[in-house]
């Protein structure tokens, strides 16, 4: 067993204890591996696993890696699915858009108008989800959450995406219930946006909320779908991923 497979193993079991102390299903809450700055052997490593799905925060690095990932003709590979999870700027939306099946971090109609347009007609929709400032960080990236369902009537006009839900990446909170409190701000902002009747919602089925050191507080609140990345392969070494 290799040391991801290890890490995946634990990872699943802590979802799956916090899925049954909030009394949800364990098949509620994805896990979504964060793989920036891993090279393709270490996805390699956790394809082989049984993982799936892969967040990167760095566009280039995440095109670059997808490519050699896809060279490796790996089982499974054809299932995989990549997320954008960091921030777009205006000059990488043709990127997001050609070679990413998710963008998390939409905050703003400009990048969501040039995600649609770029995205290229012999591709799916590109899945997106409105990222989400929920404690009000001056320096973070995400939509106001009083300003989420403006934003939210905007975004299910355009072709080529699909609205699937809302994403926080909120600071670090001091115990679980802190934690919890923060997260479950994000969950209020879900829930009105799915109870608004806008039409186009019909898969906004996902809040993407947790990481490696808050993953049980956010499956409390709520969370669709956690984003574990030292979690799964273990401290970063930030600088060049190993090719």
């Amino acid at each position: 067993m290799t040391t991801i497979e290890n890490n995946l193993g634990q990872i699943h079991a802590r979802i799956a204890a916090a899925c049954g102390t909030a009394n949800r299903a364990v098949t509620s809450v994805q896990l979504l591996a964060v793989s920036k700055t891993f090279g393709a052997d270490a996805v390699r490593d956790a394809v082989l696993a049984g993982q799936r799905s892969f967040g990167e925060n760095y566009i280039q690095e995440g095109v670059d890696k997808r490519a050699a990932v896809r060279a490796m003709g790996l089982p499974g590979g054809e299932a995989l699915q990549w997320h954008c999870i960091g921030p777009i700027q205006s000059n990488k939306t043709r990127l997001v858009a050609e070679n990413f099946d998710w963008a998390q971090t939409v905050d703003r109609l400009k990048i969501a108008e040039r995600l649609s347009a770029q995205r290229p007609e012999g591709m799916a929709p590109l899945n997106v989800c409105i990222q989400v400032n929920v404690d009000g960080g001056e320096t973070k990236s995400g939509v106001a959450p009083d300003q989420a369902l403006e934003l939210a009537r905007a975004v299910v006009a355009l072709p080529r995406l699909v609205l699937r839900g809302i994403m926080s990446i909120p600071d670090d909170a001091p115990g679980f219930e802190a934690q919890c409190a923060v997260h479950k701000k994000a969950a209020a902002v879900f829930d009105a946006i799915k109870a608004s009747g806008l039409p186009g919602l019909a898969q906004f089925d996902t809040l993407s909320m947790g990481m490696t050191g808050d993953l049980e507080a956010a499956v409390a609140a709520g969370s669709t779908m956690v984003r574990v990345g030292s979690g799964v392969f273990g401290r970063r070494a930030y600088g060049t991923p190993t090719p």
